[in-house]
C-alpha cells in the first residue's frame, strides 16, 4: 500500500493534470486547435493515471469528491483569471458548499485513511 503522502502526492498531480486538460480543452476551440486538442487528451490520460495510483490506497468515493472538487475551484478560479469568465451568487455558493464537502469530509470522516 502506498504512503500517505505518496497517495496524496499522486492526487495533486491527477488534479494538475485534470485542470490543465480542461484548461487545454477551453483553447481547443471544441477539438478544432490541435494542439490543445492534443495536450487535452495527453492530460487528461495522465490525470486518470494518476487517479488510478491514488485508488490502491483511498476509496473510490472519496479519491474523486476531492479530485473533482478541489478541480471544480480550481477550473473556477482559472476560468476567471485566464478567460475573464465572471460566477454568480449562486455559482459561488454552490462552489463554496463543494468546498465545504471536502473539508468535512477530510476532517471527520473515517473513510479518508487519515
Amino acid at each position: 500500500m502506498p504512503s500517505y503522502l505518496a497517495t496524496y502526492a499522486a492526487l495533486g498531480v491527477a488534479i494538475v493534470c485534470e485542470i490543465a486538460g480542461t484548461t487545454f480543452l477551453q483553447e481547443s476551440e471544441q477539438f478544432t486547435r490541435i494542439a490543445p486538442a492534443l495536450a487535452t487528451t495527453a492530460c487528461y490520460a495522465a490525470a486518470f493515471y494518476f487517479l488510478s495510483l491514488v485508488l490502491k490506497a483511498m476509496p473510490l468515493g472519496v479519491a474523486y469528491a476531492i479530485w473533482s472538487g478541489v478541480g471544480v475551484v480550481l477550473t473556477a478560479v482559472i476560468g476567471t483569471i485566464l478567460f475573464k469568465q465572471s460566477l454568480d451568487l449562486p455559482a459561488l455558493v454552490g462552489i463554496g458548499m463543494i468546498v465545504g464537502g471536502v473539508v468535512v469530509m477530510q476532517a471527520f470522516s473515517v473513510t479518508t485513511g487519515h
